[in-house]
């Protein structure tokens, strides 16, 4: 990730508020734009690497104004054009007078179905992949730049904070799906997921806040690479 989005570290952009965990809504309109994510990622038609990818792709100015739930709704909008479930006189809201009522999907969310998909958990672990290069004490390198092999400039989880960075294996989360082809539709391509630990001043310098403190990200084993103690 090296798009506006990825902020990790950076300077200028102020301190990150606490939100309480309970107060998910400031506006009633934000609870529909969560109903309307939900419903419409039930009917199949992507997955939830190509949700966070089209709201990676929201032009930087849009991006950077737009509250959290504003870049939901833009980015659903983009995804529902490009899947073709709408197109622009679905988004003027023209209805022409003869328009015949369209017949409900049946992968609808029906009322009666909310509850337990909101608290369905859909596993990206998987039994077969490659075998795992590292364990955990060893020490990686990140790939310098965006690894995504599949579509040049594409997605990928190795945020441009972490590029080109030493840490230590400290976990290993088993064979996930990759996001970097997942989110392209172009195969799940499950890989090992590790946990990686990197001191701040590795990843910050001297502007690290906090000297002796860590952080741990969730790598996939193409983002890394052998280093030396």
């Amino acid at each position: 990730m090296n798009r506006v989005h990825d902020m990790g570290g950076r300077i200028g952009d102020g301190s990150v508020p606490e939100v309480d965990a309970q107060d998910m809504f400031h506006r009633d309109w934000e609870k529909r734009a969560m109903a309307m994510t939900l419903a419409t990622g039930a009917l199949g038609k992507w997955n939830i690497d190509a949700s966070r990818h089209a709201r990676e792709l929201l032009e930087p100015e849009d991006y950077r104004k737009f509250s959290y739930y504003e870049k939901w709704v833009s980015a659903l909008t983009d995804i529902l054009v490009q899947t073709g479930l709408l197109d622009e006189v679905d988004l003027k809201n023209v209805i022409a007078s003869d328009t015949q009522p369209v017949p409900l999907n049946e992968k609808a969310l029906r009322p009666q179905n909310v509850l337990a998909a909101m608290g369905a958990h859909v596993p990206y672990t998987r039994e077969v992949g490659p075998t795992a290069l590292f364990a955990i004490g060893d020490y990686v390198r990140t790939a310098s730049q965006n690894t995504n092999r599949f579509v040049k400039g594409g997605h990928s989880r190795l945020p441009e904070y972490a590029m080109d960075c030493v840490g230590r294996i400290v976990d290993l989360h088993g064979t996930h799906v990759l996001p970097d082809s997942n989110a392209h539709f172009k195969g799940e391509n499950p890989e090992p997921l590790y946990g990686v630990e990197f001191t701040a001043e590795t990843l910050w310098g001297v502007t690290a806040e906090g000297v002796g403190d860590t952080i741990v990200l969730d790598l996939w084993q193409s983002y890394l690479e052998a280093e030396g103690e």
